[in-house]
């Protein structure tokens, strides 16, 4: 029996790995639920964490331009991982969105997968006044009426069994220089925004949340 339904859970402030390890324990149940012919989860958590790099499982260590030590001056840390893409910048004033989703819940693949959650943030973004868009072979949600294209929100994913994890980093009141150190997503011609860059000012995160388990509960209905 397929279950759309979506769960949402905020965790507050918390450690990368710590949410990961939430992340697979949640994929795993969801796994074990599917031999067992039971019904699966959706669960979208929303995080915040302290300063880290994350690292795709294809990516490029290079695109981390500073050294060791000036990874402990500026207070972040350096984590790789097993999503897909390349390096990106996670801390606070960031809302990182982990959805544990079973796509056979929708009768869908990883592509239509990531369209859909961009368009969660597309949708949002448009609440603010602001047309975002897609970029063609760079996954994430970007600003393209200026010079160069700015993200405002990354993504990468993996996907066992089905079951998704990872997710999505979106920029609401973050600080960009800590992006200045990176190559972000591999790009060196491309850039970053937030939203409050976007807006001159700041912007509630909870505010956002709920904007965006709205339209979550909206994108993944249609299907």
């Amino acid at each position: 029996m397929k279950n759309k339904h979506i769960e949402f859970r905020d965790l507050g402030v918390m450690d990368y790995r710590q949410a990961y390890d939430l992340q697979i324990e949640l994929l795993n149940r969801n796994i074990e639920r599917k031999n067992n012919g039971d019904s699966t989860q959706n669960i979208v958590l929303y995080v915040e964490h302290p300063h880290v790099y994350t690292l795709g499982k294809n990516g490029d260590r290079s695109n981390l331009k500073i050294s060791d030590d000036m990874l402990r001056r500026i207070n972040a840390t350096f984590v790789h991982t097993d999503r897909g893409g390349d390096i990106t910048y996670h801390g606070y004033g960031q809302i990182v969105i982990y959805p544990i989703f079973d796509l056979s819940n929708w009768d869908i693949l990883i592509r239509r997968y990531i369209h859909n959650i961009e368009e969660v943030i597309i949708r949002t973004l448009k609440d603010y006044g602001l047309e975002a868009s897609r970029l063609e072979g760079a996954p994430g949600v970007w600003m393209l009426d200026r010079p160069r294209p700015e993200k405002i929100c990354a993504i990468g994913v993996r996907v066992s069994r089905g079951i998704t994890m990872h997710g999505l980093a979106f920029n609401i009141n973050t600080d960009l220089k800590y992006f200045d150190y990176i190559n972000p997503c591999g790009f060196t011609d491309k850039g970053v925004t937030s939203l409050q860059k976007e807006l001159g000012r700041k912007v509630p995160l909870d505010e956002v949340k709920e904007k965006l388990s709205h339209y979550f509960v909206e994108v993944f209905g249609q299907l």
